[in-house]
């Protein structure tokens, strides 16, 4: 080999300022360079005769079919021009399927079924009526082929529901009343909002007790025999749901200057687990003075038990597709409100010489007038200290409720209980929020059971156990009520009955007391900022915010909707 000089090495270099081997015509097009090649290029067929015809076929699973056999084969240096050429918009060409399963194939207008666990028999070739639909959690089943909306597998052709149901619209719920223009907005809260706030109160306090308590049938406790479930039995008593500025006693506590904020259990659990809910509802506040009235309408929603409130695919009125009009929002509360009457009558033992007496009487009982004897009911006043700072104190009372008493079975000490019931309308209908089958799993898979209604009925049990732990209840007893027969709501058997400490069952809800009694102090120190007249706290239909108007003085007197405070309030509701 041929010794080269470093001069000569120099004398080969090309002439100029550049870098690197000279540019020629072959890499050059009108003097701007272009790539030969593309990395991304693979080695596959010579020649790919499906190209030009992959789009010409009738349309039935042409493009998924080229694209599932051929995907991983372009033609040499087709990828190439992709990089100096800006992309067309919606260019369907240069679509490919990345995953490696199996494509979902789609029938009619949008719905996805693919065959599941628990879904046997279920075809792929369906084109007149749905295949069969698996249930969240449940696997399908045969015979009970429910979609989302109430259809059945063998509906006729139309259109189908069941696929991408996280981006169907919104469901419009009406607003629990009607908003007049001449109504001011104060205030507009988003439940983000209400979640940070905090406050720490103390245990409360009791002042006063009227009415008395019958003793809790323990037999209830018990697991029934599967052939002989007890029977709900409807039983007529007097009861009770007297608004704040009505009560007669609280009307006692304002002139003496007890608190300064005055509710009931039932409003006040509403307020304090506001951000659970997702129904509509609306609060009624009165300023007079120094003090805060936390009022409801008649026959306002809070009222009212609802069902599934919170599940992911809860209940739908009829004009959404809810064929079945005992199983809409409104009808369901309806039988809730019903059932959690007479199962709190029933579960007692009424025997007048077993009962614990309260302090005073029941202070809506008029025997001259009522012809139903009262219900086993106590009602305690409580106070509770809401201040922030010694200069500034604020103190709550509210009326709570106890339903009945029991002795312990150590100490032989009476214990209050608050009973209410859960219901059961139909495991495989829509809107049951897949949950499981009580009859079949309440004794073997309780817990399961529970937690599905903590997730479905969460603001229900949530209001529950405030309302427990304001009245310092020792024991909440929840029973489970369901139908006699899935297609009838005016039967129902009890099933069982749970018993739970209302502080542990907060524990496993993760609800907070100090954020409801900070959501409380934050709406009446908005009321307290503003001058004496009436106000109504609503909740929006379709969004998670609270909004707080200021409203003339007798808005609501002239509908006959809500009594006034003050004087000229009736004795009774």
């Amino acid at each position: 080999m041929a010794h080269t000089s470093l001069a000569d090495l120099i004398a080969a270099l090309p002439e100029g300022d550049g870098w690197g081997p000279p540019p020629v015509t072959e890499t050059t097009l009108n003097g701007v360079p272009y790539a030969p090649f593309s990395k991304g290029d693979k080695l596959g067929r010579m020649a790919d005769w499906t190209a030009d015809s992959k789009d010409s076929r009738d349309g039935r699973g042409g493009r998924q079919q080229y694209n599932r056999n051929f995907r991983d084969q372009q033609i040499y240096g087709a990828g190439t021009a992709q990089l100096f050429t800006a992309p067309v918009a919606e260019d369907e060409n240069t679509f490919s399927v990345v995953s490696r399963e199996t494509t979902k194939t789609r029938y009619g207008r949008g719905a996805v079924f693919t065959r599941g666990r628990g879904q046997r028999g279920a075809r792929q070739d369906t084109r007149g009526g749905r295949a069969q639909l698996q249930r969240p959690g449940r696997g399908g089943q045969q015979g009970y082929n429910y979609d989302n909306r109430g259809g059945r597998s063998n509906a006729p052709r139309g259109r189908r529901f069941g696929w991408k149901d996280y981006d169907k619209p919104a469901r419009n719920r009406d607003a629990s009343v009607n908003i007049k223009p001449d109504w001011q907005l104060l205030e507009e809260i988003d439940f983000n909002r209400l979640a940070k706030l905090n406050l720490d109160a103390d245990e409360g306090e009791d002042l006063d007790s009227y009415g008395f308590l019958y003793y809790y049938d323990r037999s209830y406790d018990k697991q029934p025999v599967k052939a002989a479930e007890r029977r709900l039995v409807p039983l007529d008593r007097a009861a009770y749901n007297v608004t704040t500025s009505s009560d007669p006693v609280i009307q006692e506590l304002a002139e003496k200057d007890e608190a300064t904020i005055f509710a009931t259990d039932s409003i006040l659990s509403m307020l304090m687990c506001s951000t659970r809910s997702v129904y509509p509802w609306d609060i009624v506040i009165v300023r007079q003075g120094n003090k805060i009235f936390l009022d409801k309408r008649d026959n306002a929603a809070l009222d009212m038990v609802t069902v599934n409130e919170n599940a992911a695919d809860a209940p739908v009125e009829s004009t959404d597709g809810n064929k079945d009009g005992i199983n809409t929002p409104s009808a369901l509360a309806e039988e809730a409100t019903y059932i959690n009457h007479n199962f709190a009558n029933q579960v007692v033992l009424e025997n007048e010489n077993q009962k614990v007496e309260m302090a005073h009487e029941n202070p809506f009982y008029n025997p001259a007038e009522e012809t139903e004897p009262p219900a086993s009911k106590a009602y305690k006043y409580r106070r509770f200290d809401l201040s922030t700072s010694e200069e500034d104190p604020m103190y709550l009372i509210v009326r709570t409720e106890l339903d009945a008493v029991q002795k312990n079975a150590i100490s032989g000490d009476d214990q209050f209980l608050t009973v209410k019931a859960l219901n059961e309308f139909d495991s495989k209908a829509p809107g049951s929020g897949g949950a499981l089958d009580w009859r079949a799993k309440l004794v073997s898979q309780r817990g399961a059971v529970v937690a599905t209604e903590m997730k479905n009925n969460s603001v229900k049990l949530a209001r529950w156990t405030v309302q427990s732990i304001l009245s310092k209840a020792d024991v909440m007893k929840l029973g489970f009520v369901s139908r006699a027969n899935p297609k009838s709501n005016d039967k129902h058997v009890i099933l069982g009955v749970i018993g739970w400490k209302p502080k542990d069952f907060a524990n496993q809800m993760n609800l907070s007391l100090s954020n409801g009694w900070g959501i409380v102090r934050t709406i009446a120190d908005m009321c307290l900022n503003r001058g004496d007249g009436k106000f109504v706290l609503v909740k929006d239909p379709n969004k998670s915010i609270l909004r707080l108007y200021e409203v003339p003085a007798g808005s609501f007197d002239e509908e006959g909707e809500e009594e006034t405070v003050a004087e000229t309030v009736p004795e009774e509701e």
